[in-house]
């Protein structure tokens, strides 16, 4: 689904002004298949153990999901679903990839702690030393690359001291930014990076302190409206130009697109009952 999808609906309030003109960069993912994917227990706001889960469809979305990344010419690898870890397919819960450093996840919950074993099987076959932390840290969940700076948010999972060997091991700097809203138990849940200097956040996600951080370090970021964020709809991948959404996060694709970027839904509302969707579902490796 591309923006002309969602003519009709705000993207026809579209400014007449010519868009600033966006360059993709081809980029490298890690996803795990949804083959045990269940909601059996609920560990986040948005899980509910009495809602069925039709295991089929899940894996058909996921599908599309992969066949978008690979459309537009990305790399994505796989790595290989255990049984019993039903949230294993939120592959960006494993770990941070960066320059080479790779960090293996520190799971808050017990029911999610055998992920790390496995994305560190996955970090170790392709030539990479996982590294641990002492706190807890879920990955790309909380751990976001914006250019050369790490966004690291805590609150509800990540322990914020981990930020500090999250630095540590990668030499970037780390922007600590505290979630208020259960809702939006991760960072990446309520804030998404476009490119190197463009994000977009839902202020009431975050604290005031770090309302104030983001609006130094991002006077320009796009500020996203309930209806898009409920719907998760900045839980997005980016590849700085083609920004792959929750195909019903309509509002937010126009803002976007009035930017220049392109916006290609996808519907993952199977994998959003387990409290997750495009980006949870994606890993990157930052080179």
């Amino acid at each position: 689904m591309t923006i002309a999808d969602f003519a009709g609906g705000p993207a026809a309030d579209i400014a007449a002004a010519t868009p600033r003109a966006r360059t993709p960069s081809l980029r490298r993912y890690a996803m795990t298949v949804p083959t045990f994917f269940t909601v059996e227990y609920a560990i986040n706001p948005w899980m509910d153990t009495s809602t069925p889960v039709d295991a089929t469809l899940a894996v058909r979305q996921w599908e599309q999901l992969l066949s978008t990344y690979r459309t537009l010419g990305h790399t994505v690898e796989m790595v290989e679903p255990v049984a019993g870890l039903p949230d294993m397919v939120y592959a960006a819960n494993g770990g941070l990839v960066v320059d080479g450093t790779a960090i293996v996840a520190r799971f808050a919950y017990p029911q999610r702690a055998g992920e790390a074993a496995a994305y560190a099987e996955w970090m170790s076959s392709r030539g990479f030393e996982p590294h641990h932390t002492h706190h807890v840290n879920e990955g790309q969940g909380d751990l976001l690359v914006v250019g050369s700076t790490i966004l690291a948010g805590y609150g509800f999972r990540t322990d914020r001291r981990a930020h500090a060997e999250v630095a540590e091991l990668t030499g970037l700097p780390v922007v600590s930014l505290e979630l208020v809203d259960p809702r939006f138990y991760h960072l990446d849940t309520a804030l998404a990076v476009l490119d190197d200097t463009t994000i977009a956040y839902y202020p009431p996600a975050f604290s005031d302190d770090a309302r104030a951080q983001l609006q130094r370090l991002f006077p320009d970021a796009v500020e996203v409206g309930s209806a898009d964020a409920y719907v998760l709809g900045l839980n997005v991948v980016s590849d700085g130009k083609h920004v792959v959404l929750p195909a019903n996060a309509t509002g937010f694709a126009a803002q976007i697109a009035e930017l220049g970027f392109e916006p290609i839904g996808v519907d993952l509302s199977e994998l959003f009952k387990g409290g997750g969707s495009v980006k949870c579902c994606t890993l990157e490796v930052y080179s």
